[in-house]
């Protein structure tokens, strides 16, 4: 008969810890949800310096005074998670909390919040497939675990509750300034001499219109299904077209793919590449696909970038049945496509810029 390794009690008891902390850790995601629902990084910006517990109690709207310490508790939780500070009041002892960078995106007037962002990924619709996960490994029905919840695609979803839908694409538009604001500073030598650029899902046009206003030389066209450019007015060098990406793409110097194929399983991307490729064209001002997305790479010393890489893998698997690839998986697809080169440029923190050529 067979005994259990007796391990030493400081290790049993570290184990033991490390198991709660993984549990418990969607209580920080779910405490930093709180704080901005209840608009608190808007109203200690406002305040202008660290804030007590009672000026943040009297300031709340709508919460009771009687839950001064449960609001305490909740700040102590973001506080130690680093998503604000505590800062000394004026010259006394006391003690105020105070905004951080990432609080500051919290914010929902902040040009580049993140504050729909936080509050879609986060919203039920998204969170409840998570609790299907093991059922969906053992369907062989569902293409993800999102539809073995919901019964339908998250495409599917957005169109059949207005609410979620609005939310999300909402969420999905306040990483676009932030993007815009680098390409423009320090990825010029991507768009330039361009002439004409068509970005591929690009929603109601964000991000191509910073590119059309950085590089007012480049003419943008921003390709999307009829339901969310379908009215939408153009400028000078920018247009709408009403489109399908898997059927066709409008001919251009540039095919520009911000966080669209990682949506995708590498057959459909295979395709969506093809049409992007029969869209280029050949001559002296471009002729290339810029795509923007993640290249994973679990060697990279920095834990936290991996970590979150392999997180966003998961939601692509769990939600869309897409997935983050590595430098051989996108050198795959472009193989696979018919083009022949490609550059990775990591510009965007966690993410890259990726020049293919045909």
């Amino acid at each position: 008969m067979g005994t259990i390794k007796q391990e030493p009690s400081s290790e049993l008891l570290e184990a033991e810890a490390r198991i709660w902390n993984q549990v418990f850790s969607y209580i920080n995601s779910m405490s930093l949800k709180c704080v901005t629902e209840l608009g608190i990084p808007g109203i200690i910006n406002k305040h202008g310096r660290p804030m007590t517990l009672t000026e943040l109690m009297e300031a709340l709207p709508g919460v009771d005074r009687a839950k001064a310490d449960h609001v305490r508790r909740l700040m102590r939780t973001v506080v130690h998670s680093g998503f604000f500070v505590l800062e000394k009041v004026d010259s006394s002892d006391e003690q105020g909390y105070w905004l951080t960078p990432a609080s500051r995106l919290l914010m929902e007037d902040h040009p580049m919040s993140m504050k729909a962002f936080l509050l879609s990924q986060l919203d039920s619709v998204l969170c409840e497939p998570w609790q299907h996960l093991s059922g969906w490994f053992r369907n062989i029905e569902d293409r993800t675990a999102f539809h073995t919840t919901h019964g339908m695609s998250l495409w599917e979803q957005k169109e059949q509750n207005p609410r979620f839908g609005h939310l999300f694409d909402q969420g999905m538009g306040n990483d676009t300034p932030m993007v815009a604001d680098v390409i423009a500073r320090d990825c010029r030598q991507v768009f330039e001499g361009l002439g004409s650029l068509v970005d591929v899902g690009g929603g109601t046009g964000t991000l191509a219109k910073a590119i059309a206003e950085a590089f007012p030389e480049i003419h943008c066209t921003v390709l999307d299904l009829a339901p969310i450019v379908a009215g939408l007015e153009g400028t000078r060098n920018l247009k709408y077209v009403e489109g399908d990406m898997f059927e066709y793409i409008p001919p251009a110097d540039a095919v520009l793919l911000k966080w669209i194929l990682h949506d995708w399983s590498d057959e459909e991307c295979v395709e969506i590449l093809k049409r992007c490729k029969e869209a280029i064209k050949s001559n002296e001002k471009g002729g290339k696909v810029v795509i923007i997305e993640m290249v994973v790479d679990d060697q990279n010393s920095d834990h936290k970038s991996v970590e979150t890489q392999l997180l966003f893998d998961m939601l692509m698997m769990t939600v869309v049945g897409g997935k983050e690839r590595n430098q051989k998986e996108w050198a795959k697809l472009f193989s696979d496509a018919g083009f022949t080169n490609y550059k990775i440029s990591p510009l965007l923190g966690i993410r890259s810029i990726i020049e293919v050529y045909p």
